[in-house]
Formats: C-alpha cells, sequence, structure tokens
C-alpha cells in the first residue's frame, strides 16, 4: 500500500511540475518578440521557447507514463528532446537577458549574481534528465517512472531560487 501511494504521489507531483512549466508559460507570456529586438532580448524569447519546449516534452513523457500501456518510443522521443534541451540549458542566461531585456523575463538577478549556484541548480537538472534519458533509452518504464520525480524535483529546486512568478 505505501509503494502504492509513494508512486502515486510521485507520478502526481512530476506531472503537476510538467504541467506548471508547460503551461504557466503559455498563459504569463503572450508578448512577441519585438521587430527591432537587440541580441539580448532575442535571447530572453529564445529561452522561453526552449523552457517552453522543455515543459511541454516533460508533459508529453507524464501523460505518456499515465497511460496503461505507455508507448516506449514516445517516452524515449520525450527524454532525448528533454535532454537535448538542457544541455544547453547555462547559455540560455548571458548577462543582459533578464528583465532588462524582455520584462515579461521570469529570470532573477541571482542567475547572474550566484553565478555557481545557478550552473550547480543547472547541472542537476542536466544529471537528473540525464537519468531519465537513460532510462527512457534502454526501455525500461519502471527506471523513467523512478527517474521522474528526481527530474521535476530538480526542476523546482531552480524555479524555487532563480525565477520569479510573474503574474
Amino acid at each position: 500500500m505505501t509503494s502504492t501511494f509513494n508512486r502515486l504521489t510521485a507520478a502526481a507531483v512530476a506531472i503537476g511540475v510538467g504541467a506548471a512549466v508547460a503551461a504557466g508559460g503559455a498563459f504569463a507570456h503572450d508578448d512577441k518578440m519585438p521587430a527591432n529586438a537587440s541580441a539580448a532580448t532575442k535571447t530572453a524569447y529564445v529561452r522561453h521557447e526552449n523552457f517552453e519546449r522543455l515543459g511541454a516534452a516533460f508533459k508529453s513523457l507524464n501523460d505518456e507514463l499515465r497511460k496503461g500501456s505507455p508507448d516506449k518510443a514516445v517516452v524515449a522521443r520525450s527524454a532525448a528532446t528533454m535532454n537535448q534541451l538542457v544541455t544547453a540549458l547555462p547559455t540560455w542566461f548571458p548577462r543582459g537577458s533578464g528583465v532588462e531585456a524582455r520584462p515579461m523575463s521570469e529570470a532573477k538577478a541571482n542567475i547572474w549574481t550566484d553565478a555557481a549556484g545557478f550552473t550547480a541548480a543547472a547541472t542537476a537538472s542536466r544529471t537528473e534528465i540525464g537519468k531519465l534519458n537513460a532510462a527512457a533509452a534502454s526501455g525500461d518504464i519502471n527506471a523513467v517512472k523512478a527517474a521522474v520525480r528526481p527530474v521535476g524535483g530538480s526542476c523546482k529546486a531552480c524555479h524555487d531560487k532563480y525565477r520569479q512568478q510573474k503574474s
């Protein structure tokens, strides 16, 4: 009973984090990139698009895992997309690409003032998503399910410290 409860709790947390990442951006960011955008502004918009892609891939993976018989190809494709995106994540935050470049940005200033901490958080996410990707590539759905919660936790840890909530 406890193990079933823990699995259900883990799945609910992961699905919630994935849905929040995917849906939050859609509601919070209706702004379009200006035609004459600076390089920093373009970077901020591309970063937002990349996070939306990352969230959508996580949501797709979680939706598939909720099915009685998950399609391993969908799971592997979603995990591979996440892994590809998170590998580049540290490059998405050059100095000057925060709210000064895009007022709708959710990047907190401490991304740059606490660069070591941010790098550690990004590395933790990259590590956990790498484990998820390896499990998905192996086709072991139980291993994928076990890797989902740590991925969601690494995303949440970074968001809690380095992402401001926009209303």
